[in-house]
């Protein structure tokens, strides 16, 4: 990089196109259309976004409407761009997936049309009905393995499976069972099933912040953030690597996905890191790690935020209020384990004159920064998210443009605007398709009562252990979230464990961020740890290394779940009232705060083998048991952490003068 001046895009020799086709799941299956095909493909795309931008502005449509024309609209998409298995064209569509289109138009179609009918029969069903509703979860299925995976229609089938063959499973699973017209007509003809709350959350919310996403990234706000980040931190020692962290905190705060996150910020953190003196896999997972957190960043966090504000009815502002503190500790941990990394290396960072000056950045880009403000203002004065990320869209639209005008550089233009909502509704598509497979997993949930038989057996397993609950739920999580996107497995998980929590008297809000926080961890976790693996391809690493070294540099944050389901406290909130959050002040999370700081240094010092010199093996294990201590926030736990990290400290300093009387600092 050359002194004094930002990075352009030269500096950044990686290919993310590529990089995203190779190493993201959905990008990687996608056609490449041409011609004719391609020309529709783009104008569905641009009429989806229209559609939704329009409901979204002035008053969405009847649920049963909105919901069958958002999955017309993606199940469109998804048949036209993934081919239906490794023999298919790339460059085209087949006779075969224009049928499957033509069907899902017909099917939901038939929904968005008769609705009417259809409520006023009072459940009953005609032999169309249970045609069109078999061919609707047929064609659900095969577009969801098209796109997602086959993992998510496997998971779906078997809990269909389960509805049917309730009589003859043993003990608690077992059930009276359900007939073919009874599970077909609850799939289909109720929004408890395909067209369920999980496919409502993403023809609103959802779709409403992907486009807000795109929106921002047309704009340039992923350069903006990388030259935010690094002339705030690339002085320190950790230099790039704590760039990164900054970095993709940042830009995941609006992506939602961890592998887009890695792709378009690790093309740059990553060469840097690597020149500076990290290790390949290491490089590399920094990179994952950091960039898979922005799922549970605010303001707009992973598209499971939205569907957690649907099914606890909570506000989605008090959602990412709560989840704010355990964001912040989830980087602050990253960046322990990067920072001793750095100090175990002996590396330095760069002189400040080598930087770029944070005043010339946000005096040429900070305007970038003004959507963002909006969206957070306008979620505080009691907008719903929808409509606050309508506004936002707009308003990210107007500055883009007037910027153009006032510049004179074509930066932004009618190609950019129609290529922001043409991306916006392709990276729709796999959350769309997993939400409408995931609503048939809720429907059987609902049918049958599973969720709280599931959470029945999770508490006898664990003998009435909140503990041990914890324990199975996030291991539950985590291999959940290796096979599923993270809305897949947080909705099943919802359903099953969050109930099993709750009897625990773990808080509603604490109960649904866990299972979260654990199904995205799941991105950097082998053996399907895509976001890993995609920093490994950009690093030059072995894959297996680098996601295992993910795993090691997020270890200290899988302390902070345990605190905020054992003392809700770190997440703000004193207690639930219907829908409504009361608000515990600040000031009250200060000691939990501060035990969380304590243990992920406990745990980051010993996992690492390093505070300011090595670690002896007796220091290593006095610290783990102080991390593991520090999981229950009290007066003589956090005591005893203290007392832990200052005892190792003082031992290390006296270790280390005795070799050089200047050493000894953190």
């Amino acid at each position: 990089m050359k002194d004094k001046k930002l990075m352009t895009e030269s500096d950044v020799s990686m290919n993310v196109d590529k990089l995203m086709e190779e190493y993201d799941a959905e990008t990687s299956k996608a056609r490449k259309l041409t011609g004719i095909a391609g020309k529709i493909t783009t104008v569905i795309a641009i009429i989806m976004s229209v559609f939704q931008l329009y409901t979204a502005g002035f008053g969405t449509l009847l649920s049963v409407k909105q919901r069958a024309l958002h999955i017309i609209f993606a199940f469109a998409l998804g048949f036209l761009l993934y081919p239906g298995g490794k023999k298919s064209k790339r460059d085209k569509a087949s006779i075969l997936d224009y049928i499957f289109i033509i069907l899902v138009v017909i099917v939901f179609g038939y929904l968005f049309i008769f609705v009417n009918e259809i409520a006023n029969k009072g459940g009953s069903t005609t032999p169309i009905d249970l045609l069109f509703g078999g061919l609707a979860m047929l064609l659900t299925l095969e577009a969801t393995r098209r796109v997602v995976g086959p993992e998510l229609p496997i998971v779906a089938i078997l809990f269909l499976l389960y509805a049917k063959l309730g009589p003859y499973l043993p003990g608690l699973l077992s059930h009276r069972g359900y007939s073919f017209e009874r599970i077909i007509s609850h799939m289909y003809l109720t929004l408890e099933g395909i067209l369920g709350i999980p496919i409502g959350v993403s023809a609103t919310y959802v779709f409403m912040f992907i486009l807000f996403g795109s929106f921002l990234d047309k704009t340039g706000v992923g350069k903006f953030f990388i030259d935010l980040a690094y002339s705030l931190t690339g002085h320190l020692k950790s230099g790039p690597a704590m760039t990164a962290v900054v970095a993709s905190g940042l830009m995941g705060s609006i992506s939602g996905s961890s592998v887009a996150n890695t792709v378009t910020t690790g093309a740059f953190t990553i060469p840097l890191m690597k020149k500076t003196g990290y290790k390949p896999y290491f490089a590399g997972a920094v990179e994952a790690a950091a960039s898979t957190g922005g799922q549970i960043m605010p303001p707009v966090m992973g598209a499971a935020a939205f569907i957690m504000a649907d099914f606890t009815g909570i506000s989605y502002m008090y959602i990412i209020a709560a989840a704010a503190i355990p964001a912040i500790l989830y980087y602050f941990a990253v960046g322990t384990m990067v920072h001793l990394e750095a100090s175990k290396l002996g590396l330095k960072g760069l002189p400040r004159n080598q930087l770029p000056k944070l005043g010339a950045i946000l005096k040429k880009d900070g305007y970038l920064l003004t959507p963002l403000v909006f969206i957070i203002y306008f979620l505080m004065k009691g907008y719903t998210a929808t409509l606050a990320a309508f506004y936002s869209i707009i308003i990210s639209l107007i500055i883009a443009v007037i910027a153009t005008l006032i510049r004179k550089d074509n930066s932004f233009g009618i190609k950019d605007f129609l290529g922001a909502l043409e991306a916006g509704a392709k990276g729709s598509i796999g959350v769309a398709l997993a939400c409408a497979s995931a609503g048939m997993i809720v429907g059987v949930v609902t049918l049958t009562g599973l969720g709280l038989k599931v959470a029945e057996l999770i508490v006898t397993l664990a003998q009435g252990q909140l503990l041990l609950t914890l324990f199975f739920t996030m291991i539950a999580s985590i291999i959940l979230g290796m096979g599923l996107p993270t809305t897949a497995k947080y909705i099943v998980l919802a359903t099953m464990a969050v109930p099993a929590l709750v009897k625990l008297n773990v808080n509603l809000m604490a109960a649904h961020l866990f299972i979260l926080y654990f199904g995205v961890i799941a991105d950097i976790t082998p053996p399907v740890a895509l976001a890993a693996y995609a920093g490994a391809g950009i690093a030059g690493a072995n894959s297996m290394k680098t996601g295992f070294q993910a795993v090691k540099l997020a270890l200290a944050a899988f302390i902070v779940p345990y605190i905020f389901a054992i003392d809700s406290s770190l997440i703000l909130v004193k207690e639930i009232v219907g829908t409504k959050v009361i608000f515990l002040p600040l000031i009250s999370a200060v000691p939990v705060i501060i035990s969380a700081i304590l243990g992920i240094l406990c745990l980051g010092s010993a996992v690492e083998g390093y505070l300011i010199d090595y670690t002896k093996v007796y220091e290593r294990v006095l610290l783990g048991v102080g991390a593991l201590l520090l999981l229950k926030p009290g007066l003589w736990t956090d005591a005893f952490g203290l007392a832990v990290l200052v005892v190792v400290y003082l031992l290390q300093r006296q270790r280390l003068k005795r070799l050089d009387p200047q050493a000894g600092n953190l």
